[in-house]
Parts: structure tokens; sequence; C-alpha cells
């Protein structure tokens, strides 16, 4: 063992310490020497005497400060002896008695950890498999119907790729809802509301009791299913009932589209929501307006490439006939007069769809975010009557013809209206085919609320057009529900339980290191990295919380509205589309952003770098988990988001990406080599850039760690083990499935502990294959 330099100048002080002292012994006087005493005076004997005296005193003050002197030396080198061996111990030893953790949350962690792997056991075996498309299929790019239904004929994996979205309605209404395919994150999060949902908790407010209220009746399948289809049959008679049931009221086309859009959010022939204008938010403007965008089609369709338009898929026809058939039948259709009305909505629908166009094209045609007044629409488009279809979708704002809104796909809005003007001026105007193309659309809206005849119906259509996902499970959908309608009471929920100081120290600390880390880097273009530090040092990171904390009296006045039925969801989801109304209308008047309760990645927003709340909750972190385990899991998701987020294109401007990630390759190969692994290749870009981001996201929580241990040095543990091994192995615990970038990750994450460990004394155990030798040394990465 090398000395240091304490040891050093503690053999130097010992060694000057034990050096013999000059000759000052005390030695017997001989005879002679007493006789000659005897002679001499008095005085000077006396003299003599205490002068002996002094000496002898002197001697054994030396002796005593020698002894001393030893004994400090041998404390001082066993206490450096001590400390050199406790910090070896913490370094090697993987079940140091570090103080235990003892909260529930703790204990939970305990018996989860209990039941993983152990990478520290399992150091090769344990990571040696990679994340794929063969095990993973990706997901789906387009939208879901606003509504979370299954099965519904859109929910198709698709390339496609919408328009950005900022308004809080229909990004809430887009979300996916597929079991396995959902982040980690988000399944924590949901099962986080379900647990408020679910609590007996009755000190909330009356605002509390009915999202509680609201979670029940959408479990409650039973009454669910005692009620059957009456209360939509219902619902269509007091709109006017339509031919399909042989009463129908002829009502005026638009009047009826304007109810479906004020009162039940449904939009048949295109899509209303609020959003900027990215023309004007590069320069700072706020504004929101009413955006307009193709629909949600009912009927499955293709984008053919060499005419350029959408058409009905030929293969899917036969089923989605056989779905409409059966939603008539179930809605008590006569059968003599299905074919008749399914005939003419699969028509309409074809119709209709032609001009509908992906993503790719509306962008190299320019027909994104076309601005035009109200009034310039209602001359291309005469067949709404869109002041009053807007006012309506709008109320209680005042809108006028010169206000402006901004076009998605104005080719498809001018075709639509030409389609409806065809089909009004038709001799078969008597079956109504357009309220029965307004009233299925109303059906898919409302079909959460329905038995489960329908939901069936929807979910074979979809099997049939090659959706293999999974059933959803119904506590999910009805947790998705009741946010959709109650978040500002589900967001304040989740306000008081967050620790706001904890979940503000991480954020601090983790962007600190962050920014550490960018000065590592070697840039290709200067310029490139002086405007990416510039606006990193601007970028102000926190906790994503509500400007305004809202009384508990606050938010039942806000809901006094609402009257939640124990027994009746379809009441219950009719007034949930009725806040969602509300909730949009009040979109386009306001300026801030609300906290978007289901979101679980850092926002940008302006120059702020929000952490929602929704991303600090158990079992990801707790306040009461030892800081360890909180940087080991949500540290490295944020620096992970962090990095994503603010460098989204570092592999073609930094140098150190490809040599860091060909260094940690070059580990895997070793490995998998060893192994007996096939299938080597080489890294793409894309992958090296993953796994540059998720190897540096590593380092950058457990150096925020460190700076967090040197604030506040002491830490509790689980299980015994070392707050290094702690944080190592709570970062195991994140497998690959959790991650948005697991198509371009070539290998499991967890493996880059045993990249970082193999090089570093930092880890408390060297990670070896057991019977693998490695044919070369690795470098550290």
């Amino acid at each position: 063992m090398s000395e240091t330099p304490t040891e050093l100048e503690l053999q130097i002080s010992v060694q000057s310490s034990s050096q013999p002292e000059p000759d000052t012994q005390f030695h017997s006087p001989e005879p002679q020497d007493q006789q000659n005493q005897l002679q001499q005076d008095p005085q000077s004997l006396e003299s003599n005497h205490q002068h002996q005296a002094k000496s002898v005193l002197k001697n054994h003050q030396r002796l005593l400060l020698l002894l001393l002197g030893f004994s400090l030396c041998a404390a001082i080198v066993g206490v450096v002896y001590y400390l050199h061996q406790n910090l070896q111990n913490r370094r090697n030893n993987p079940a140091d008695t570090e103080t235990p953790c003892v909260s529930l949350a703790c204990q939970r962690a305990s018996a989860r950890l209990s039941m993983s792997a152990d990478p520290f056991k399992q150091p090769c075996d344990y990571f040696l498999f990679t994340c794929g498309s063969d095990r993973l299929s990706a997901d789906s790019g387009g939208r879901q119907r606003g509504k979370g239904i299954p099965g519904h004929p859109q929910n198709q994996n698709t390339d496609e790729v919408w328009p950005e979205r900022e308004e809080g309605d229909k990004v809430r209404e887009d979300r996916g809802l597929r079991e396995d395919k959902t982040l980690d994150r988000k399944n924590t999060l949901l099962q986080y509301l379900k647990d408020i949902l679910e609590s007996n908790d009755t000190h909330g407010g009356t605002a509390v009791q009915k999202a509680k209220g609201f979670y029940r009746s959408c479990l409650d399948t039973k009454s669910i299913e005692t009620a059957g289809v009456e209360p939509f049959l219902a619902l269509i008679q007091r709109l006017g009932g339509w031919a399909v049931s042989g009463q129908w009221d002829q009502t005026d086309f638009n009047i009826t589209l304007s109810l479906l859009m004020r009162n039940y959010s449904t939009f048949p022939f295109f899509n209303l929501y609020v959003g900027k204008d990215p023309n004007e938010t590069s320069h700072g403007t706020a504004k929101r307006y009413i955006q307009i965008d193709q629909p949600d089609l009912l009927i499955p369709i293709e984008w053919n490439s060499k005419t350029q338009k959408s058409q009905a898929k030929t293969q899917t026809l036969r089923p989605f006939l056989a779905s409409c058939q059966r939603y008539l039948a179930l809605l008590g259709a006569p059968r003599s007069s299905i074919m008749i009305h399914v005939g003419t909505f699969i028509s309409l629908s074809s119709e209709i769809a032609v001009a509908a166009a992906p993503l790719h094209y509306r962008l190299s045609k320019g027909q994104l975010h076309h601005r035009m007044t109200i009034k310039q629409l209602q001359s291309q488009a005469p067949a709404i009557d869109w002041l009053g279809c807007l006012q309506a979708a709008f109320h209680p704002l005042p809108l006028t013809e010169d206000d402006h809104v901004l076009l998605h796909n104005l080719p498809y809005i001018v075709h639509m209206s030409r389609i409806i003007i065809k089909w009004m001026n038709r001799l078969e105007l008597s079956t109504s085919p357009l309220h029965t193309y307004m009233f299925l659309n109303l059906l898919h809206t409302l079909m959460p609320a329905l038995d489960s005849r329908f939901s069936e119906t929807a979910r074979n259509l979809s099997v049939s057009l090659g959706n293999t996902d999974g059933v959803t499970p119904r506590w999910k959908h009805c947790v998705l529900d009741t946010e959709r309608g109650f978040d500002v009471v589900l967001t304040d929920q989740i306000s008081q339980r967050t620790a706001h100081k904890e979940a503000e120290e991480i954020i601090q600390n983790i962007f600190s290191s962050f920014k550490s880390k960018l000065h590592e880097l070697s840039w290709t273009d200067q310029e490139t990295h002086q405007l990416v530090m510039k606006r990193v040092h601007s970028l102000k990171p926190r906790l994503w919380t509500t400007k305004e904390e809202l009384e508990e009296a606050e938010l039942d006045l806000l809901y006094s509205e609402v009257m939640v039925t124990t027994n009746s969801f379809f009441s219950n989801y009719i007034q949930l589309l009725s806040i969602w109304q509300k909730r949009r209308t009040k979109l386009l008047s306001q300026q801030t952003e609300a906290p978007d309760i289901l979101s679980v990645t850092p926002l940008l927003l302006g120059d702020e770098l929000l952490f929602p709340m929704g991303m600090f909750v158990p079992p990801l972190f707790d306040p009461t988990y030892p800081r360890a385990m909180n940087y080991g899991v949500i540290g490295f998701l944020m620096a992970k988001d962090i990095l994503h987020v603010l460098l989204p294109d570092i592999s073609s401007q930094g140098e150190m990406v490809h040599a860091v990630a060909e260094c940690v390759w070059a580990h895997y190969l070793t490995v998998a080599e060893n192994a007996g692994g096939g299938g080597v290749f080489s890294l793409s870009a894309v992958q090296q850039q993953e796994v540059w981001v998720q190897y540096s996201a590593l380092q950058i929580a457990l150096q925020a760690y460190h700076h967090s241990l040197m604030n506040h040095p002491k830490d509790t543990s689980i299980s015994g083990l070392s707050l290094i091994r702690l944080f190592l192995t709570s970062f195991s615990q994140l497998k690959c499935d959790s991650d948005p970038y697991r198509e371009s990750m070539p290998l499991e994450p967890s493996f880059l502990i045993t990249v970082f460990c193999a090089t570093s004394d930092l880890c408390p155990t060297s990670l070896q294959c057991p019977n693998k030798t490695q044919k070369h040394s690795l470098q550290t990465c």
C-alpha cells in the first residue's frame, strides 16, 4: 500500500522522536568522588545535590514526553489506518454496514430488490441481451381517436406523425393506452393516480369526492352492462332522431353538427384543437389560435403514393362492413334496412377520405398552419356554418368572422365541403346519410360508456386489421378518463403528495452535473458549441407546478355544476365531455401553460426547463429513499431526458460521442464473443448517440449524487448495500423496455454498469465474468 503524505509526516515525526538523546544520563558517583565531595564545603555540597535533583527531574520529563509522543503517533497512525480501511470497505464490501432505511417505501423497495437479479452476482449473463425490434415492437406513430377507444380503426400502427399539439384537451385525448408499450414511467404514474382515486381518504372536498365517484362509476361494469344501449338511443332522440331508428325530425345538418361539437366533443368532418402559431412562437408570441385539421376517419385508409391520394383499404372493407352492421344491429336498426345505411355510410366515408393526406405530404406542400379568417374559410368551404359551429365549440367566447384560424389541410376542407353539398342534394336524402355518419362518430366517442358488446366489436375489427396489442385493463381507461375531466383535482392531489424540496434539489444537482459534462465535450463546430452553451446557461430548470395553488373551496366551486351519479357512468361521461368543451374554451383565452399531470418527461418552454410532478412518484422516487436510490433511478432518467431535449443532434457535433460509444461497444463485444454470442455488427450514428447518451446520463447522475453527499454527507441504505452499490443496483432495475429510444439502443442499458466498473475503483466489486477470459485489455470509456 502506497504511503500517503500524512503517513509519511507521521513516520518522520516518530523517527525524530526516537533518536538517542545527548549524553546526559545520570551516573552513580565513584568512591573517590564521594571523598572529594565530603571535602567540599557544605554550601557547595548542597548546591551539587540540587543540581543532581534537577537533572533527574529533567530526564524523567523527557522520558514522559517521549512516551506521550509515541502514544500520540500510534493513535494518529491508528486513525489513519482505520479511515483507510473504512474507505476500502465502502468500496469493496457489498454488504457494508450503512444506516438502514426503515420507512415503508424502503421496505417495499427492499422487497423488490430481493426479487430482482443482482448485477454484481450475475455480471454478464444478466446483461447479455439486446433491446431491439425483434423483442419489442415500435409504438404507433399515429394518433388514436380522441376518446381512447381500443380497437378503433385509426388506432393501427402507422408511420404517420401529426402536427404537434400544444393544447391540453387534444393532447390528453391522443394518449396511447397500449399496456406493454407504454413507458414504465407512465404505468407507474397511472398506478399512482389509481391509488389516489381508490384511497379511503375522506379529507378532500366535494371536488375530490366527485373525481373518486366518477372513477368508481367507470369501474362499475355491472351497471354499465345492465344499462345496455338505452342511454345512447335516448340521447339520439334528444338530438332529433335519425332514419336508422325510423324516427327522424330531419334536423338541420349544421344544427346537429354544432350540438355534437359543443356538448359531446365529437368532430365527424374535421378536428378542432387549440395551439400556437409556430411562426409567432419564434418571436415570443404566446397567442393561441383555433386549429382546424382533417378528422380521425372511422374507415381504414391507406396513402397511394402514385396518385397522391388516400383510399380505403380493399382488404379491410369486409371486416369494416361487418363491424358497421354489428353496430346498427346493436342499436336496434331493422335488419332489412341495415345494409342500405351501411352502404351509404361506407360510400360517403370513402369519398371524404380521398383528400386526407399524411404529414410528410402536407409538409412538402406547405399545407400546415395556413392562416385565414373565418369569413375567408366560409367562402372556400360553404357547406359548414363555420362561425356558428366554432361559436358552439368555444362557447361563450365572442368569436367573429374576422377572427383568424389555422388550417392544416385546406384542400381536404374544400373537398369535404363539396362532398357534403353533393350528398345534401341527392334524392335519397330521406335515409339521412350525413346524420348516420355523424351519429356513428358520436357512437365511437361514447363507446367507453357503453356495454362491452360495442368495445368487443371494435376490438375484433382492430385484430382483423392486424393490431396485436393486448387489451388495456379497465382501471387504466378509468384513470385516464377521470384525469381528462378532473385534471385540476388530481394535479392538486399529486402536488400535495410531491416532495417539492427534494425534487427541486435533485433537479438542480442533475442539471449542474449536466453543464459540467458539456465542458468535457470536444465540438467540431465551435459556433454551434457556443450557441448550445449560451442556451443551456440561460435555462432555468424547475419543478413544473401550477402558478397558484387552488384552495379546497375554489376546487369545489370549479366543479360545483358537475353531478356525479354512482350507478350511471353514461351520464357521468356526458358531463365529462362538457368539461372538455370548457377546457378547450379556456385554453383559447389563457396565456400560461398549465401543468400536464400525465407528463413524465421534461418540457422546454421558453427559458424554462420544466420537470413535471409525474416524474417524482413512487416507486421511482420517494423522499424517504436513500439518495443513492433516487439518483440511480430518477436521476439517471432525468439526465437522459435532458441530453435528448437539449442535445438532439450531438452525434454530428461531438467527436467524443463516437469514441465513447465504440469503447462501450468494444466491452460488449468482448463479453458477447466470450459468451458465444453472434450477430456482431457495427453501430449506426443513431445507435452511437444513444449509447453515449445513456452512458453519459449514468455518469451525470453519479456525479450529481457525489455533489449531494458533499452537502449532506450522511445517507441511508437498503438491504445493507454500500451506497455506490445501491446506486448502481437501483439503476439496473430500469430495463430497456422503459426507454422511448429503445429501438436505438443496441444493448441492455444495465450493461453500462459492467463498462463503468471495468476500470473504476468506485465500484464495490470488480465485475468479472466467471469462466470467461478477456481476450484483450479494455480501456476506460
